[in-house]
């Protein structure tokens, strides 16, 4: 998660923090005070005195509860005016898409085609008729999941420079006032920026606040692939910080010797360019460094999928499950599209999942294990699930959570629709528990010479008896055997 969208979350979950913890341990107090709990009982001495506690701690309870529904009603005003717009559907341009019929036959429909009747499709279209499409429809191409790999690419450079002139023509329009003016210039420079090189957008929305789809590597030829599922805060306008790495190449390999040249497995502070793996084009590029590294001669990619409307500001939506569950859907047909399309990856991806993007893959882990050979939640809020085997899901379930992140005083409760439920790193909910040594906080998992990001790539490759695990409840202990001994 970029800085910026750091420091807002920690505000955002620090707010209702104390009344979501008093209301979760008044819990067992309030079973107590209820009639089933003392019906038929014959009172002791004191059993009076005992009775008017328990009566108490269930006041208490009920006073907690009255906060709790305070807090939220209270600033339901702001909340329901900051309250981000889930952007789902195909992006506009669908309805020119299914008028045409210069095919002779009907074009698939992007709302409800699923990703291998796609795939069908373009294959049975010569390389003429697949470019024409994307040329005619770029937005719907550059989108359509279970379309080829590097015609999607095609598409979205087409679609990207389609909307960067529109903006610019806003941009110049006395029509708008100064504000409308310069916002259409921001956009348009975002455009741009993902213009610039021989970038792979893979999925492009300009809807609302911008969705994108990034790939690191090359997917058509990666025997190994990592997707990487971001947090709240990230969009088109934050996708890429100033303290980001340069504009990334195809192989994205410059960090790899950083890496490896850091101060050692006993090295106690984060590298410099920490702070540059917390934006989502820095996770992936260290991610796909450190893959490098690791197996210089494995063809791997990366894929940074900013793909759902995330949470954004001190709000409810942070808090509660909406926005997952409008993205959840949209990762399952991101992933059942990479496995359908020409160009897909050799093997199902490992799905790494940062913060509230954990609360989307927990909700899509029930459809996505055919197409994720892993699922790895880190600085997770929670995943709407109360334990690994809840998640239905076939791909292996790992969990990294930090001493140093923020994100542990946040009580993994589920009340009125608010919280995620438990903790994934928790030795009680089932999940392979991963060392994060040497991890500086929420963001700093992605970042260089950490124990986590080596984890990340060492699943990645499958080399599972390299995996560090967490010792017991610490986080940054390392194990070699713990988590991982029935896979060896």
């Amino acid at each position: 998660m970029a800085q910026r969208g750091q420091h807002d979350e920690r505000k955002r979950y620090a707010r209702g923090a104390e009344v979501l913890d008093a209301t979760a341990e008044a819990r067992p107090a309030a079973a107590a005070a209820s009639p089933s709990s003392t019906a038929g009982a014959t009172l002791a001495p004191g059993g009076r005195r005992g009775r008017r506690r328990r009566a108490g701690r269930g006041r208490r309870t009920l006073v907690a509860v009255a906060l709790a529904i305070t807090t939220v009603t209270g600033t339901a005003g702001w909340a329901v005016a900051h309250e981000q717009p889930a952007v789902t559907g195909p992006p506009p341009g669908a309805a020119a898409w299914r008028a045409d019929d210069s095919l002779g036959r009907p074009l698939p429909d992007p709302a409800t085609a699923s990703p291998t009747t796609v795939a069908r499709f373009f294959a049975g279209l010569t390389t003429a008729e697949q470019h024409t499409l994307a040329q005619r429809h770029p937005l719907i191409t550059g989108n359509l999941d279970g379309a080829p790999i590097t015609l999607r690419y095609a598409a979205n450079a087409r679609a990207l420079a389609v909307e960067r002139d529109r903006e610019l023509a806003r941009a110049r329009d006395d029509g708008l006032t100064s504000q409308g003016r310069d916002r259409a210039r921001d956009r348009a420079e975002r455009y741009a920026a993902l213009l610039v090189g021989d970038r792979q957008i893979l999925a492009f929305d300009p809807r609302d606040r911008g969705q994108v789809a990034e790939v690191y590597g090359d997917l058509t030829r990666a025997r190994r692939t990592a997707v990487i599922v971001p947090g709240s805060d990230i969009d088109l306008g934050s996708y890429a910080t100033p303290t980001a790495p340069a504009t990334p190449s195809r192989a994205a390999t410059t960090t790899a010797d950083r890496a490896d040249a850091g101060s050692g497995e006993g090295a106690s502070t984060p590298p410099a360019d920490a702070e540059a793996a917390a934006t989502p084009i820095g996770m992936a590029t260290s991610l796909r460094s450190e893959l490098a590294r690791q197996a210089p001669h494995t063809g791997t990619a990366v894929i940074s999928w900013t793909g759902y409307s995330t949470p954004v500001g001190l709000g409810l939506d942070a808090a509660t499950g909406r926005l997952a569950r409008a993205g959840a859907p949209r990762l399952d047909r991101f992933l059942a599209g990479l496995a359908a399309a020409d160009g897909a990856p050799a093997a199902p991806p490992t799905v790494l999942c940062h913060s509230y993007g954990s609360v989307v893959c927990g909700l899509a882990a029930h459809r996505i294990g055919p197409d994720a050979s892993d699922l790895v939640v880190l600085g997770s809020p929670g995943t709407r699930a109360d334990s690994a085997a809840d998640l239905e899901t076939n791909a292996r379930v790992w969990a990294a959570k930090d001493g140093s992140d923020w994100i542990g005083k946040i009580p993994h409760v589920e009340l009125f629709g608010l919280g995620h439920g438990a903790d994934p790193a928790d030795g009680g909910f089932g999940a392979r528990r991963l060392s994060t040594a040497r991890v500086d906080g929420h963001a700093g998992y992605f970042a260089p010479n950490t124990e986590s990001v080596r984890n990340f790539a060492r699943i990645t490759l499958g080399d599972f008896d390299a995996v560090r695990c967490a010792v017991d409840s610490d986080s940054t202990a390392a194990d070699a055997r713990g988590c991982v001994s029935d896979l060896l």
